[in-house]
């Protein structure tokens, strides 16, 4: 957090684990905005609530300022706390924000599509088997993973059109152990010794 260049009015999201009010404050300072949950022992005193409908997961929407010693001492300003329930997953989730004006059903979003984006590096990391980098700048890295997701598209699509049974790794093991193999892929795909390639166990 400490290296980020923080741009005004943009929105800054992360989890509970990188809860720390005097570098939320920096980014307030920043003119920009954080959302983040707040831990279980948030010490917070409700100045006043604004009316929620229920129905669409919020719980509660109130403002008010920070309680504790530090935590005061660190961000003295007004702070935004929102109660949202999430049917998907059914969890209850507590946001803190400094933006005072979006929808509270919107800032609930804003940490839905955060923790998408984990949710899609954690697929990088199971699906793309990208074991190491050949090179270490920004170009080369994202470079190689392009190339690792458009293989991975290419294969998922010739699963769909082959509409065969192997899973995608098994596709790409195959593929990969036929290189230099002339016969198309429809009959690779339907050799029987292709059955003996199995999803690694992880």
């Amino acid at each position: 957090m400490d290296q980020i260049v923080y741009e005004p009015g943009s929105f800054y999201v992360f989890d509970k684990a990188y809860l720390d009010f005097e570098r939320l404050f920096t980014i307030h300072e920043s003119k920009s905005f954080f959302v983040i949950r707040a831990k279980t022992n948030l010490q917070f005193k409700r100045q006043y609530s604004a009316t929620v409908d229920k129905r669409t997961g919020v719980q509660c929407d109130q403002t008010g300022e920070l309680k504790g010693f530090y935590s005061a001492k660190d961000y003295p300003e007004k702070i935004r706390r929102i109660k949202f329930h999430d049917e998907e997953q059914n969890r209850t989730f507590i946001f803190l924000t400094n933006n005072l004006n979006l929808a509270p059903e919107e800032i609930a979003s804003l940490y839905k599509h955060r923790w998408k984006v984990e949710l899609f590096f954690k697929w990088i990391k199971q699906h793309l088997k990208i074991k190491s980098f050949w090179g270490t700048t920004e170009n080369a890295v994202k470079t190689q993973v392009y190339i690792a997701v458009i293989t991975y598209t290419i294969i998922a699509i010739i699963r769909q059109r082959l509409k065969t049974e192997h899973s995608t790794y098994e596709v790409l093991q195959i593929l990969g152990s036929s290189l230099l193999d002339k016969t198309p892929i429809n009959q690779l795909l339907k050799k029987p010794s292709d059955q003996d390639v199995k999803e690694p166990i992880n």
